[in-house]
Parts: C-alpha cells; structure tokens; sequence
C-alpha cells in the first residue's frame, strides 16, 4: 500500500476510535503507532505527546502531526493531522445532525456513561504501559511523583508541570555528568 495513504488511514483509525479526547488516543496510538508500524517508540510517543499537550490547539492533532512529520516530513505531517481529524468531522456532522432529539433519552445517557468509564480504564491502562518505559530509575520516579502530587494537590497547568519536569531531568543528568566528571 502507498505509504502515505496508510498513513492516512492508520491516523482515521485512531480518529475514528477516539472517544474523550486526546488521551483516549494514547493506547490506540500506542497499539497503531509502535506496536503495529514502528514509526516512533514508546519514548517518542511520549514525548510527542508531553509536547502536544504543551503546543496549542488539540493534543491528538498536535501528536499525529508530530509523528507524521517524524516519519515522512511534511506531506507525513499534513496526512497525519487529516487522517486524524477526517473521522471527528464527519461523526459530529452526523451527531449534531441527530443528538439534539435524542440527548434527554436515558438509554442515550447512560450509553455516553460507560463510553466515559471505557475512556477511563484505556488511559490507565496506557499510562502504566507509558509509566513502564519512561520511569527507569530513582531520578525518573522522584520527578513522577513529584509531578503526580502536584497535579493532584494544585490546579496547575500542564504545560507548566512539563516543563518543571523537564528542568528537572535536565538538572539531574547535569549533576550526574558533574559528579563523574570530578571523579575523572
């Protein structure tokens, strides 16, 4: 197949799978992306993704426009985004068309309900399998956690707790570099 049709069309798929968001994507993209095709690995897709959620405008388009670009430059970058977009415009076409006569109904409620729950359990999932990969020693865990309880114990913006964490990898692997060096 035309590498740049499947890139297309693996990016709809994740489109057209997407429910709650930008973090919905992550195992879909994880499981399409690295798993399946090999353009990036779990490092990459987590940084792209701790990039896309730093960069304006929606993080699901920001990432598949990082991985395409990443992978066929421009032309992989522009397919990327509108793979990724294409299925979202036409399902809110057609939900805009129908769900205002139909949002009251409880059968429709609850449906949306455990969609959610669904949305939930795939980014746990995924942030473990993310976790795995990306926390590998004391310095990576310390920086974790302290971002977790940050994130949950002040309303602080993402971009901020990113860049936080970022100064502080950064830190940590000067001092380590400083440490060896003076015992060179």
């Amino acid at each position: 197949m035309n590498i740049y049709l499947d890139l297309f069309l693996t990016f709809a798929k994740v489109g057209v799978c997407t429910f709650g968001g930008g973090y919905a994507m992550l195992p879909i993209l994880q499981r399409e992306v690295v798993e399946k095709k090999g353009w990036a690995t779990d490092e990459e897709l987590t940084d792209y993704f701790a990039i896309g959620q730093c960069t304006p405008g929606v993080i699901a388009v920001n990432t598949a426009t990082f991985i395409g670009y990443k992978f066929k430059g421009l032309a992989g970058g522009i397919l990327a985004t509108l793979g990724v977009v294409f299925p979202s415009v036409v399902i809110i076409t057609v939900i805009a068309a129908f769900l205002a006569n139909f949002a009251d109904y409880p059968v429709v409620q609850h449906a949306l309900g455990g969609v959610n729950a669904c949305v939930v359990a795939m980014i746990a999932v995924s942030a473990i399998k993310l976790g795995k990969s990306s926390v590998k020693d004391a310095v990576t865990t310390g920086i974790f956690l302290v971002v977790l309880c940050l994130a949950f114990l002040f309303d602080l913006s993402p971009v901020l707790l990113v860049i936080l964490a970022g100064v502080a990898g950064w830190l940590a692997r000067w001092k380590s570099v400083c440490k060896k060096e003076g015992e060179a």
